[in-house]
């Protein structure tokens, strides 16, 4: 279907890949995977025809037709939602065209042969597709698919320009799939939308015909969709894997290890062939042995081993405990206008809640967290801040907001804390500013850049309750992977507006669903429980069961199924509260251990150095204190050793449970 032939890219001298070669075929399902600037992004513009390679070429066969969601930049104009979703359509003499050129090369082929397996694969899907076109069908196709991405019937017949970005790269979704072309190149498509959608469009892209290339940082979606992984790696590197993401991510470390094995073997072999040669290179009886030796050692193709990049951590600034009540809304309600936002919300947050807020675009997610940070005051109700509590919040205005004469660092410097002041280069780095980026002024940086400054340096404040408004929309999985674990660790409570279902999961006890006109609803646990509690709703709404009993599964509160899924939840969001209170302090003495023993190791080098020194042992006292402190720290690092191994056991078997 489609081929990529030996494709380099380079900015300078920095390659971002060379000579990459894969064949695309019908129905697969590509991912690619890498860190931010990687080159993800700048292979799929090669492919869909909107920049050039270096050198190398993309070969296409005629009837292969290719779709591009760019990341954002999409702008509609001068035509009704409907309208534009209409023009996917135009395309449909260009389809009969290439059936008739199929039909053609069908005739000539030979029915034994691969091509011509491939040609009834293409002439099926050119089918199928220009069934989809038929008139009669169109517009409720249109409709299934305008709905399925979070568009009412009202919005259908309004003005493109009416909407937002985000809204605009969903009409664009819309075209995309309702044009259905051979192959889709999808740039980040869920990064405006709500889990539903997300969910709606994961279903919709299971069941195409044609092949996928998906960039996401959505770990759920590659999981649940790709079947083959190209990995962008460091030094223009980049691997093919059979599998969905987490089988990469499980291969990659095989193939790590199998490289390290056979390393240490090639290094014990090269030593031993170095010992022989020096052993008997004077002697002349030996010579041809020891030349023949030299020539092997020369013509050895030598295995070099991955530079792997420092692994980022950050830990929050330890906060002030608060008092158990966070943060209480009575009677909240926020209007603008005739359009009632929230209307008399009663909610209580308490200290150890770590509440994940879910529901479509305009529900008023983001509304309720400028609510309860303080940003904006409700129009009628209170809002009470508990004992000592003090309040972070991120959202992505605060990217604009920054001083755009200032550097990256020195946009961190101005709003640090002594306590968070080693962390500085670690959370930046974290955030994907490396190097000589830390330098960059603020105005030079993408949008996406300024929102990843805007949280690192939120996160950098002391404070004990975090409102985080969709943080991980520009973070790749690496820096996803190291926000999770520091809010893991973390012992405040935290409000996270977000879609990301694999970063959520781990995190979260509890589910927070705003739904436009009606009151927020609550669910115990976490985001995969709510997902599982909303389909039995549906199920139960849908007939399975008669009236009674789904008017009973809809009044949760006097239904006993529903307090004992209630309590289910809750016991299974303490068991996970456990869990994490028992291992953060196994974890801080295992860090404090090996944190001794490489002090130690460093004290016995620097012995060691001493000891082999004939001249040292002159010098009478001197020389017999090291003597004994070498012993006492050997002794002392064995007993920190078997405490360092206790230790790991410990925390892999609570990890494991």
């Amino acid at each position: 279907m489609l081929a990529v032939e030996k494709v380099s890219i380079e900015y300078g001298a920095r390659a971002l890949f060379k000579d990459l070669s894969f064949t695309i075929r019908a129905k697969e399902r590509w991912s690619l995977a890498g860190p931010n600037g990687a080159g993800k992004s700048t292979l799929m513009k090669i492919i869909a025809g909107i920049e050039e390679a270096d050198s190398g070429r993309i070969i296409k066969a005629k009837q292969t037709t290719i779709g591009y969601l760019p990341q954002e930049g999409v702008i509609h104009q001068g035509t009704t939602v409907f309208g534009e979703a209409e023009k996917a359509f135009d395309d449909v003499k260009q389809l009969r065209e290439q059936l008739r050129e199929v039909e053609n090369e069908l005739e000539t082929a030979d029915p034994e042969s691969e091509a011509y397996g491939n040609l009834l694969e293409v002439f099926g899907d050119i089918q199928l597709r220009l069934d989809h076109h038929d008139v009669s069908k169109m517009k409720p196709r249109i409709e299934t698919v305008l709905i399925g991405l979070g568009f009412k019937q009202g919005d259908f017949q309004r003005e493109t320009s009416e909407f937002s970005g985000g809204w605009q790269m969903r009409i664009a979704i819309a075209k995309l799939l309702l044009r259905e072309p051979s192959v889709i190149l999808l740039d980040e498509p869920t990064n405006h939308l709500d889990i539903e959608t997300v969910q709606w469009l994961e279903q919709w892209l299971r069941g195409y015909g044609g092949a996928i290339i998906l960039i996401s940082h959505d770990r759920s979606m590659l999981d649940n969709l790709t079947n083959r992984t190209l990995a962008f790696e460091p030094g223009g590197r980049v691997e093919q894997y059979s599998g969905n993401y987490s089988f990469f991510l499980r291969e990659r470390d095989a193939r790590q290890e199998q490289a390290q094995r056979a390393f240490k073997n090639q290094q014990r072999e090269i030593e031993k062939t170095e010992k022989l040669i020096n052993r008997f290179r004077a002697k002349a009886t030996k010579a041809k042995m020891v030349q023949s030796r030299i020539k092997q050692l020369e013509k050895m193709d030598r295995i070099e081993l991955e530079q792997e990049g420092a692994t980022m951590d950050f830990r929050f600034p330890q906060p002030e405990r608060s008092g158990q009540s966070v943060l209480k809304l009575e009677g909240a309600c926020k209007h603008y206008g005739d359009n009632k936002v929230i209307d008399e919300l009663d909610l209580e947050i308490e200290r150890g809640d770590k509440i994940a807020i879910v529901g479509v675009n305009g529900a008023g997610k983001s509304t309720f967290s400028r609510l309860i940070a303080g940003d904006e005051e409700p129009t009628s109700g209170e809002r009470i801040e508990g004992h000592k509590v003090g309040i972070a919040y991120f959202s992505q205005t605060h990217a604009d907001e920054l001083d755009p004469n200032k550097t990256v660092l020195e946009t961190m410097e101005g709003s640090i804390t002594n306590e968070a002041a080693g962390n500085l280069r670690t959370l930046l780095g974290a955030f994907l500013f490396r190097g000589d980026d830390v330098f960059k002024l603020v105005r030079v940086l993408s949008g996406g850049e300024r929102g990843r400054l805007a949280l690192a340096r939120m996160l950098l404040q002391p404070a004990n309750f975090l409102i985080l408004d969709e943080p991980t929309n520009h973070l790749d999985l690496h820096s996803q992977e190291v926000l999770q674990k520091a809010l893991l660790d973390y012992t405040g409570a935290y409000v996270i507006v977000s879609h990301n279902r694999s970063f959520l999961d781990l995190i979260v006890n509890k589910v927070i669903e705003f739904i436009p006109n009606q009151p927020p609803k609550i669910y115990y646990g976490n985001v995969s429980d709510y997902i599982e509690k909303k389909q039995a709703d549906s199920d139960a709404a849908k007939g399975k069961g008669d009236k009674s009993t789904s008017n009973a599964n809809r009044r949760l509160s006097s239904s006993s199924s529903s307090t004992k899924r209630k309590e289910q939840r809750r016991l299974e969001a303490k068991a996970r509260e456990a869990k994490a209170a028992k291992l953060k302090p196994l974890k801080a003495e295992f860090e404090k251990v090996e944190s001794n023993i490489g002090n130690l190791e460093k004290e016995k080098s620097d012995l060691t150095a001493k000891l082999v020194d004939p001249e040292f042992f002159k010098k009478g006292e001197e020389a017999s204190e090291a003597t004994r402190r070498f012993s006492a720290v050997e002794l002392e690092l064995e007993s920190l050793f078997t405490k360092w191994g206790k230790l790991s056991e410990e925390i892999e078997e609570i990890e494991g449970s």
